[in-house]
């Protein structure tokens, strides 16, 4: 198992406590499920152009958008690996609904595999690397950093996911999530695609441990916004056995946390534009049916009558709109119809 070195300055602590706010914020609210629905497909689509443009994809946000609802047959090299990592991202949403996911090497080699599919070497795929590999800056075409020995790779795997598992009841959340993220691109387990299962899979682990509300936003998309500060935080400069003794994973910490912030607000916002449209507004005449559903259980098409003497049609109106909104369930049929709150 890793001792990965860190400490809780006050800006992580910080941090942590915001984070923790805005989720709670986000929470306690209802959201209408198209709305959702709708932000869950913008997370995706934006992951995918950040994550892939980190690695140099030259296809603007609008192509890729273009791309992800047409999914064309015919394609080049940097659509199918926009088109491979939104294809992993939503098999990872959709597993994460339905229960925990298991962060162990399999899971990871799994990742890996559908990030590279028909991008590189089959023998490759999902296989962690037989031979060295070296990390050159893309501005100057020099090696900036020597990753562990191949020999290594399997032992240093097994000790992080080992750290991962050992530590899940000792350790917040955001902050094993971020050491996984970073002690994972120092070991570099393969030849390519690194980086974008890294960032999946530090996706799925905040999940796992309960922070589902990380599927309506793209931490990618802020390492993308500046990609120098996010290559100089996660990674390392020198041979990877000088460093790893010294490593300080504070830094790194402090500006993962800090880009969630970033995301969340950005997020929490358009949120708050959004469902503050006249389409998703609930009037005085919806929080009585809500109110009256919380006090009685379930409410009919008669009982709303009574309540606020809104006429039939339009009382059939203001039904559907809160089934739309995702804030009611509708149950029998006929004179039995009657409706409940959505869980």
């Amino acid at each position: 198992m890793i001792e990965p070195k860190f400490t809780f300055s006050d800006l992580l602590i910080n941090n942590i406590k915001k984070i923790a706010i805005i989720i709670a914020e986000l929470n306690n609210r209802s959201f209408p499920k198209t709305v959702l629905a709708t932000f869950e497909q913008k997370a995706n689509s934006l992951s995918a152009h950040a994550s892939t443009s980190i690695e140099g994809n030259p296809l603007p946000l609008t192509e890729v958008k273009r791309l992800l609802r047409s999914k064309p047959e015919n394609i080049r090299a940097t659509e199918r690996e926009v088109l491979n990592y939104n294809r992993i991202l939503e098999t990872i949403n959709e597993r994460m609904k339905k229960g925990p996911i298991a962060i162990d090497l399999d899971f990871i080699c799994d990742v890996q595999r559908e990030v590279t599919a028909a991008l590189i070497e089959k023998l490759r795929w999902g296989m962690m690397r037989k031979e060295p590999v070296f990390v050159s800056d893309p501005r100057s075409g020099k090696t900036v950093y020597w990753p562990p020995d191949h020999q290594d790779v399997p032992k240093l795997m097994r000790g992080l996911i080992q750290f991962v598992q050992g530590k899940r009841q000792h350790l917040d959340p955001l902050i094993l999530a971020g050491i996984f993220h970073k002690a994972f691109v120092i070991i570099h387990p393969f030849m390519d695609g690194n980086g974008r299962t890294a960032r999946l899979v530090t996706k799925a682990l905040l999940a796992d441990m309960g922070l589902n509300t990380f599927n309506l936003f793209s931490f990618e998309n802020y390492y993308n916004n500046n990609v120098a500060a996010y290559f100089r935080h996660v990674g390392l400069v020198g041979n990877y056995y000088d460093l790893a003794n010294s490593i300080d994973f504070t830094p790194w910490l402090e500006y993962f946390t800090g880009g969630i912030i970033d995301e969340l607000l950005r997020v929490k916002k358009e949120l708050e534009v959004e469902t503050g449209s006249p389409e998703f507004t609930l009037h005085s005449h919806h929080k009585k049916m809500l109110q009256y559903i919380q006090n009685n259980g379930f409410i009919t098409d008669r009982d709303y009558s009574k309540l606020t003497r809104r006429a039939k049609a339009t009382r059939s109106l203001d039904f559907k709109k809160m089934l739309a909104m995702g804030l009611i369930e509708r149950f029998g049929k006929g004179r039995l119809t009657h409706y409940k709150r959505r869980p």
